[in-house]
């Protein structure tokens, strides 16, 4: 027997093992595993600092929004942005409420350069979450005002959540704790104020032209709300 050969083979088996285990094992919070540094997935809150995060004025943003592990947009200048612009993407985070919360995700928007006579939350799309268990225009995994979800997928107050929203050219979806509320394709949104089945929203936009690319900002509407895992992966 090539006992060289087998100890070689066993070795090589082990490694395979060993990498397979830790593509599946779950990371430590504000880390990816394996298969997501595999897959390209980026960390947009490393859990220590604000290191790339600006608020909506594009001022720095202070060491105390982070507290244990977690990025508390509250209180900020309407909104934490991240510094990078994104297109296509798949942005996966963990978020918690406090009492009557009243916050929201948003995407593809420019707050930088807020429209005459309009507040910054008419230049992008706001994923809402708030400290509600009804499912209307406002309540969370809506895209504010214009998409109801099809169920309050949330947990209560004071316990975790996890979202994931995917923009995909015209196409974006919403995921509450694994279950997809929302989706929409913005193609069909042709005329302003009006969404595609002709009844009115608050927005002066044809989002069949909206920007198809923008930051992603955590909104501050005077509520506790806290973030982990906020991660993103480009689409192409």
């Amino acid at each position: 027997m090539n006992y060289r050969i087998l100890s070689l083979n066993q070795s090589l088996v082990l490694s395979l093992l060993i990498f397979a285990l830790g593509s599946t094992a779950g990371a430590a919070d504000n880390e990816l595993t394996l298969a997501e540094e595999a897959e390209g997935w980026m960390l947009l809150f490393d859990g220590k600092t604000t290191d790339g995060w600006l608020d909506s004025k594009e001022q720095p943003v202070a060491a105390t929004h982070v507290k244990d592990g977690t990025l508390n947009p509250h209180p900020c200048n309407y909104m934490l942005i991240h510094k990078e612009v994104y297109d296509n993407f798949k942005l996966s985070l963990d978020f918690r409420i406090s009492p009557k919360c009243n916050s929201g995700v948003f995407i593809r928007t420019f707050p930088l350069k807020p429209r005459e006579g309009k507040d910054v939350g008419f230049n992008g799309i706001e994923v809402a979450i708030d400290d509600t268990t009804t499912n209307g225009f406002h309540d969370t995994g809506a895209l504010y005002d214009l998409v109801q979800p099809s169920k309050n997928a949330m947990k209560p107050q004071g316990e975790w959540n996890h979202m994931q929203i995917t923009c995909d050219r015209s196409l974006i979806s919403v995921e509450v704790n694994d279950i997809e509320v929302t989706s929409t394709d913005l193609d069909q949104w042709t005329t302003i104020n009006k969404r595609p089945d002709g009844t009115d929203h608050k927005f002066d936009v044809a989002y069949k032209d909206h920007p198809r690319k923008g930051y992603i900002g955590l909104q501050n509407h005077g509520s506790d709300v806290w973030y982990i895992n906020i991660k993103l992966l480009r689409l192409k």
